[in-house]
């Protein structure tokens, strides 16, 4: 893994991405599920551009950081999953 000071490289940076996607499938909620896809999306193109060994480091540790905090909210949420699905889940036959 990347230390502080070193840059991540290409792979450690894609292995986030995937893990914060398949965290995001994780929750019940299809709001929060979306909302959760679409952040992961949104950040890592907003941050596809950085070449500063140092602001890739830091993106990287924030997004770190934000796997984390979505993997306990993804528990936290299964705690208290509703008992009815969203209409958005609901397949039609």
């Amino acid at each position: 893994m990347a230390s502080g000071l070193a840059a991540p490289t290409r792979t450690e940076v894609l292995q986030l991405y995937r893990s914060l996607l398949r965290v995001a499938r994780q929750f019940c909620d299809y709001n929060i599920r979306e909302y959760t896809k679409r952040r992961t999306i949104d950040a890592f193109r907003d941050n596809k551009n950085l070449t500063d060994p140092s602001q890739l480091s830091a993106a990287f540790s924030d997004g770190k950081a934000q796997l984390e905090v979505a993997r306990r909210q993804a528990i936290v949420y299964s705690l208290y999953a509703p008992k009815v699905k969203s209409i958005m889940d609901i397949k039609p036959s």
